[in-house]
C-alpha cells in the first residue's frame, strides 16, 4: 500500500475523536474533557448530599417542635374544658341558692310579714320580733353573697377564659408556622434527592461516553498500527498513535474557598462503618462534633480534607474536637490526629 493512502485514515481517526461517541445532553470532545466533566458532576453530587444531611438535621428539629406544640395545644384544650365545667358548676350552685332563697322568701310573703314594722308589731314578744328580723336579715345578706360570689367566679373564669385564648391564638400561630416549614424542608429535601438522582444519571451516561470514545480510539489505534504495518512507515504510525490516543487526566479534588466563622479543633480520622447519631449512614463528609460548640447541620471547609456537615457525636467528641470518616482505616490513620482550622458556613 503506498505512504499516502496513509494520510486520509488520519484524518479520520481523528474526526472520530472529535464527534459525539453518544447522543444525548452531552456532547464530549475528548476523553479529557468527559473526565473533567464527570469530576465536575461527582463534586456537585457531594455538595448536594451534604445538604441533604444539613436539611435531614433541620427537619428532625422542626418535627420535634411541632410535636411539642401539639402537645401544648392539646393541654390548652384541657384546660379550656376544665373552664367550662367550673363555670358551669359556679352557675348550677348559684342557681340552687336562688331557687332556696326564693322559696323562704315566698313563705315569709305567705305569712304577711315581709317589712320589718310589720314583723315588730306582729310578733307576740320581743325575741320573736328579734328572731324574725334575724331570718329576714340573714336571707337578704345570703342572696347578695350569692350574686357577689356568681360574680366573681364569673369575672375569674373569664379573665382566666381570656388569657388562655391568648395563648391559643399564639399556639396555633406557632404551630402553623412550625407546619410550615417543615413542609418547605420536606419539598427542598425531595428537591435534593431527585438532583442527586439526575447527577447520578449523567454521570452514568458521561462514564459511557467515556469508554465509548476510548474503545473508538484503541480501535483506530489498532488500525493504524496495522496500516503502518502493512506499509512499513513505522515514524508515521508513531506520530498518529500519539496524536489519538487518550490522554489520562487525573482530578484533583480542592476544597471549594467559603467565607464564614473559623475555628481550630483537633481533628480525629476514623474508619467505622455503620450509622451516626441522628440515624444517617456513615459517609465521606460526615463528621462528629460536640453540638455545644458547633450545631448539628453546620456545614464546615476542612482543609486537606474537603466540604463536610455535621452530622454525628460522640462520647469523646467533646469541645474543639471534631472526628471525620475515611472509607478506609489507612486512609484514618494516615490523617492520624491533627490541629486544623476549619471554616464553618
Amino acid at each position: 500500500m503506498p505512504r499516502r493512502r496513509l494520510l486520509p485514515f488520519v484524518v479520520i481517526a481523528l474526526g472520530v475523536l472529535a464527534a459525539p461517541a453518544v447522543s444525548g445532553a452531552i456532547t464530549p470532545h475528548s476523553a479529557s474533557s468527559l473526565r473533567a466533566h464527570d469530576a465536575a458532576l461527582a463534586a456537585k453530587s457531594r455538595a448536594a448530599v451534604l445538604d441533604l444531611y444539613s436539611l435531614d438535621q433541620q427537619l428532625v428539629g422542626t418535627q420535634s417542635r411541632l410535636s411539642k406544640l401539639q402537645t401544648q395545644t392539646l393541654s390548652l384544650r384541657a384546660q379550656r374544658a376544665s373552664l367550662t365545667h367550673q363555670l358551669h358548676i359556679a352557675k348550677r350552685g348559684a342557681q340552687l341558692a336562688q331557687n332556696r332563697l326564693a322559696a323562704r322568701l315566698r313563705t315569709l310573703y305567705e305569712q304577711g310579714n315581709v317589712e320589718p314594722l310589720e314583723i315588730v308589731f306582729g310578733a307576740k314578744t320581743i325575741d320573736e320580733a328579734m328572731t324574725s328580723l334575724d331570718s329576714l336579715s340573714r336571707m337578704t345578706s345570703q342572696g347578695e353573697d350569692v350574686i357577689r360570689e356568681l360574680k366573681a367566679a364569673r369575672a375569674n373564669i373569664g379573665s382566666a377564659s381570656r388569657q388562655l385564648a391568648v395563648r391559643e391564638a399564639a399556639l396555633a400561630a406557632a404551630t402553623q408556622q412550625a407546619r410550615a416549614t417543615a413542609n418547605a424542608l420536606a419539598s427542598t429535601r425531595a428537591a435534593r434527592s431527585s438532583y442527586i438522582n439526575t447527577l447520578a444519571a449523567e454521570r452514568s451516561m458521561t462514564q459511557r461516553q467515556i469508554s465509548s470514545l476510548i474503545a473508538q480510539a484503541d480501535a483506530a489505534r489498532q488500525k493504524s498500527a496495522e496500516l503502518a504495518r502493512a506499509a512499513g512507515a513505522a515514524s508515521n504510525v508513531s506520530a498518529v498513535s500519539s496524536a489519538i490516543a487518550p490522554a489520562a487526566t487525573t482530578l484533583a479534588s480542592t476544597a471549594p474557598s467559603a467565607g464564614g466563622r473559623t475555628i481550630t479543633v483537633s481533628a480525629t480520622g476514623y474508619a467505622l462503618a455503620g450509622r451516626t447519631a441522628t440515624g444517617l449512614p456513615v459517609g465521606w463528609g460526615v463528621v462528629a462534633v460536640d453540638p455545644s460548640v458547633i450545631p448539628l447541620g453546620t456545614h464546615m471547609t476542612i482543609p486537606g480534607y474537603g466540604e463536610a456537615v455535621a452530622a454525628d457525636t460522640g462520647g469523646a467528641v467533646i469541645g474543639a474536637t471534631i472526628d471525620l470518616w475515611f472509607p478506609t482505616i489507612a486512609q484514618a490513620n494516615a490523617w492520624g490526629r491533627r490541629a486544623v482550622t476549619i471554616t464553618l458556613h
